[in-house]
This record gives structure tokens, C-alpha cells and sequence, in this order.
């Protein structure tokens, strides 16, 4: 141990200045992609695996710092199992974060390139239909296509290609008809495809929460669509984005929430709401 601070003494006393201002740039490089891989995977299943492995690189370097052979060669064969492993068990969370890291203006501009008077009219169009289905407790579940492209999950579906309007979406709702069961897709003001599939939540969830709101954290925790849902059991309309889910909101709160993230502000009162999640809803 005393030779391995020699050299480190000796490695700090012959740094140029060049060589302090990289080694600088380095650590702060090295938190920053912590800090940001950190925010990425906070509220998802991911952060209690993150723990597991901080939890077994420290019993690996205590086993070898009090020469424990056995259990420290039973510690280092775990990890080259988890090299294999955690790209499996990751696989939601690193898709996220490859989205983030290729996400720009030229790839899938998404609903954020609409006009405001457009923007406004699909507001007051989802509004109309939120609070009609919510009044005649019409299930319903409404994707918002952002910049991560959903074309995967539209062609789960039945394409359509229509304009968005608040009777064609009470229409698609209606029960027993061949469209109401599953999510509708929104990309810009245009409805891409109805009765499509969604990947439901792994996460830890409220036990009375329906299969709607599962399906939106779903869609939410891989990519940054807006999700609105409308409960069957009660007219509940509930707000999903980045695997939290607000509910019990009006229509008109619902608007004034959907107006600041689709025009790309996000602004800190969009998160605090976000933030915590209340009671189950139903479906």
C-alpha cells in the first residue's frame, strides 16, 4: 500500500499544469455522466439494482482487502455473470438512455414543431373529449407522440391517419366498438393509430391501479410521450410522463399542463406535479 502512494505522490508532483487542467476536466466529465445516468434511472426499478451492485463491489474489495480468497473469487465470478446479465435486465432503462443520447430536432421532431394556433386547437379538441368522457365514464387512453418516435407501438394497432377532433376521439372510445380497446397514437394533430398495444410498468405500482395507467407508466418509462387516461370506474382523468403519473385532474388543469410540455418549456411546476402520485384509480 505505502509503494502505491509513493507513486501516486510522485505522479502529482511531476503534473504539469496542462496535466492538472485535464485531469480536472476528466472528474468533472466523469460526474457529470454519473449525475446524469443517476437522474436518468431515478423513480425506475433500476436505482434498487444500482444499489445491488455498489453493495457487491464493496464486498469484493473488503473480501480482497482481508484476503477472504474463497468468497472474493465467488464475488468476481458474480460480476463476470452480471456482464451478461445487466444488459438483459437493463434493457428498458439503457433504450431510455440511448433515446437520450440520439434525441435531437432532426430525429422525430414530434408534436413540439406544431404552430400555437395548431397547438392550441388540439388543447382545446383533447380538452372537449376529456370531459366528455369523463362525465359518461368512457375509458380512454391517449398517447402524445413527443420526439422519441412511437411507430413501433402504432403498428401494434389499426393506422388511421386522421384529424384530431374532440368527437372522433369520444367516438373511438365508445365501448363495444372495434377501436376502443387499447391506446390511441398522436402525433402532431393527426391520430396515427387507434387499439394499440402498450408495455405495461415493471415498477412497483398501487395494487388497485388498472390496467390503463399500468400501460401508460409503461409507454412513459421508455420514452417521453405524454400519456392521458380516463378511468372506466369513475371518470378519473390522470396525466403520465416519465413513469409518473398525476391524477384526478380537470380538464382544464389537464390543458394548461399538456400546453406547457408539448411547447418544450417543462417548466418546474409540470415536475413538482409529477412528482408524487396519489390513490388507484381503476381501469
Amino acid at each position: 500500500m505505502g509503494t502505491v502512494w509513493t507513486r501516486l505522490i510522485f505522479h502529482v508532483e511531476t503534473m504539469t499544469a496542462l496535466d492538472a487542467v485535464v485531469a480536472v476536466i476528466d472528474v468533472v466529465l466523469i460526474a457529470y455522466i454519473t449525475y446524469r445516468i443517476l437522474i436518468l434511472i431515478r423513480g425506475t426499478r433500476a436505482i434498487h439494482l444500482v444499489q445491488g451492485l455498489i453493495i457487491l463491489l464493496t464486498l469484493t474489495v473488503v473480501s480482497g482487502w482481508f484476503n477472504l480468497s474463497a468468497i472474493n473469487w465467488l464475488l468476481e465470478q458474480i460480476q463476470l455473470s452480471l456482464l451478461v446479465a445487466v444488459p438483459i435486465v437493463f434493457q428498458p432503462e439503457l433504450r431510455r438512455a440511448l433515446e437520450h443520447v440520439g434525441r435531437g430536432r432532426l430525429f422525430g421532431p414530434g408534436i413540439a414543431v406544431l404552430e400555437r394556433p395548431d397547438l392550441e386547437q388540439l388543447l382545446r379538441d383533447l380538452g372537449r373529449a376529456l370531459k366528455t368522457m369523463s362525465r359518461n365514464k368512457v375509458g380512454a387512453l391517449i398517447v402524445l407522440e413527443r420526439e422519441t418516435g412511437l411507430e413501433d407501438v402504432a403498428e401494434t394497432g389499426i393506422r388511421i391517419d386522421g384529424q384530431v377532433s374532440s368527437e372522433f376521439l369520444v367516438n373511438i372510445f365508445i365501448p363495444n366498438t372495434p377501436l376502443h380497446d387499447g391506446a390511441v397514437i398522436i402525433r402532431g394533430n393527426r391520430v396515427v393509430a387507434a387499439a394499440c398495444f402498450l408495455p405495461l410498468t415493471e415498477s412497483e405500482v398501487d395494487p388497485k391501479m388498472g390496467g390503463r395507467h399500468r400501460a401508460a407508466l409503461g409507454i412513459t418509462e421508455q420514452t417521453d410521450a405524454v400519456v392521458l387516461v380516463v378511468s372506466e370506474e369513475n371518470g378519473a382523468i390522470s396525466l403520465a410522463r416519465s413513469g409518473k403519473l398525476v391524477r384526478n385532474l380537470d380538464d382544464e388543469t389537464v390543458r394548461e399542463m399538456l400546453y406547457e410540455l408539448l411547447s418544450a418549456n417543462d417548466r418546474s411546476s409540470i415536475l413538482s406535479y409529477l412528482s408524487t402520485s396519489g390513490g388507484g384509480d381503476g381501469e
